[in-house]
């Protein structure tokens, strides 16, 4: 089809136009019906891509590609009840979907229903175990609770997939440091920061490590030159771990009293050794 040679090359309007003229020969053509929609998306025009997707959906709900893609437009513009009702109605049609019980987490988790959101990736982890982006999320939302012992049985399991493996081990490191085990949690925040340098600066920033900062690799690589680690994650699994980590800072404040002793110890013997040095 043209459609497909224009939208190889990058001519994303010229592939709209033939998908259009496919629908008027077909009105059964929901594959075109669907790239326009996608198309739409990509050219910055949500709005319309979600009218085309709804239309699609009304004829042929069981259409699980258009049922994500309008519940993911819907996620990121932050309509996160109405994203739910759509990824909930794909249910009837595919009630063993990863990526249905997935984004459903992530629209929970976005709403703050964490109840709801373990529910949805501990479903969807069960329908894929090989796939990590679930326990990832329910290590997070296992972090918050303080329930470390899940927590750490979530971030392990994550360690297995070679994308999360960094952020898995420094999400371990912060376990150790509220369990006040100082070893591990460097041990385990060096690893983060052998696999992404990144962390370095993550961890230095964070207080609940002020005990151990000294004792972290310090990379042979200027600030500036740290890249971000390119990952394949998408926009809304970006918002939805952005959004755990901000809830956990300010859970964590409450939670740095259990190791804030430490920390004060830490202090006095630092300015200690000052006092001695001078």
């Amino acid at each position: 089809m043209l459609a497909e040679v224009y939208e190889k090359e990058g001519g994303m309007r010229k592939a709209i136009d033939e998908y259009v003229i496919a629908v008027d020969l077909n009105k059964k053509d929901y594959d075109s019906y669907y790239r326009i929609s996608f198309l739409l998306n990509e050219l910055d025009k949500p709005d319309d891509a979600i009218i085309m997707l709804n239309n699609l959906l009304s004829k042929k709900p069981e259409y699980i590609n258009a049922t994500m893609l309008l519940g993911d437009i819907l996620t990121n513009q932050e309509r996160y009840k109405e994203a739910l009702n759509v990824y909930t109605n794909g249910l009837k049609y595919s009630p063993n979907n990863y990526d249905l019980f997935y984004s459903m987490g992530i629209v929970y988790t976005m709403l703050n229903d964490f109840p709801n959101a373990k529910i949805c990736y501990e479903k969807a982890a069960t329908i894929n175990s090989l796939l990590y982006h679930a326990y990832y999320s329910l290590g997070q939302i296992n972090l918050i609770e303080m329930d470390l012992d899940e927590a750490e049985n979530y971030f392990t399991k994550c360690l297995e997939d070679k994308e999360q493996e960094p952020d898995a081990y420094y999400k371990l490191g912060k376990i150790y440091m509220l369990r006040g085990d100082h070893d591990n949690a460097v041990k385990f925040v060096n690893l983060a920061i052998e696999l992404d340098n990144n962390y370095i600066k993550i961890a230095n920033q964070e207080p609940i490590f002020i005990p151990v900062k000294s004792k972290f690799t310090i990379p042979m690589i200027e600030e500036e030159d740290i890249k971000p680690r390119k990952t394949s994650h998408n926009k809304k699994e970006l918002r939805a771990r952005e959004h755990l980590d901000k809830t956990y800072n300010v859970v964590g404040k409450l939670n740095i009293y259990k190791i804030k002793p430490n920390i004060k110890l830490y202090e006095d013997k630092e300015n200690q050794n000052t006092k001695e040095r001078e």
